[in-house]
């Protein structure tokens, strides 16, 4: 998997480019984006990952780890986390009860919730630099993330899920508003 990722993303990025990392999780995207040579600022705001990727990355000096969530404004936020399946932990309440609803995710509960920070790509953007690439995976929150963006940039990736095009459409509309960007779809993990 890491070698089909390097693959795709190189098509994307170059050695010592800066590339975002919005819900890095548990690195896989990002030990992807370090192999090929990249700056990585790692984004994660559930403590446990956050911690994890510290210890896997904590030694590279190519990998800046934030435990905190992208979001349209800078603070804190009450972010929704489903103990069994943290990979859907979410900063926003109206994805997750509409997903509550639906049978691919029956059985799914966001059993806890914490107050994390937030922070904004601009903000991102000011600190670390225009990066070539921003990896967005935060579960619904994709609109909320790129209303805290004001610069185009040269290319991104946001997470969709079929059932929830109105996100879709609300990123597409932004991003629109930002420049001229060609959008290309991937469905799966199909690359």
């Amino acid at each position: 998997r890491q070698r089909r990722l390097r693959r795709f993303y190189s098509e994307f990025v170059s050695p010592g480019d800066l590339v975002f990392d919005l819900g890095a999780h548990a690195g896989n995207r990002t030990r992807a984006f370090a192999a090929i040579g990249c700056r990585v600022v790692a984004l994660e705001p559930q403590p446990d990952f956050a911690r994890l990727l510290r210890a896997l990355f904590g030694g590279s000096p190519a990998v800046e780890v934030i435990e905190a969530a992208a979001d349209a404004e800078p603070g804190r936020a009450s972010l929704s986390i489903s103990e069994r399946t943290p990979t859907v932990t979410t900063l926003a309440a109206g994805w997750r009860d509409a997903r509550g609803r639906e049978s691919d995710f029956s059985g799914m509960q966001w059993n806890r919730r914490i107050d994390v920070e937030t922070t904004t790509l601009d903000v991102l953007i000011e600190r670390f630099g225009m990066p070539a690439f921003i990896k967005i995976d935060v579960e619904g929150s994709e609109p909320s993330v790129l209303a805290g963006l004001s610069h185009p940039v040269r290319s991104l990736s946001f997470e969709y899920l079929p059932r929830a095009n109105e996100y879709v459409r609300a990123c597409v509309a932004r991003l629109g508003a930002l420049g001229p960007y060609q959008f290309h779809w991937s469905p799966g993990e199909s690359y």
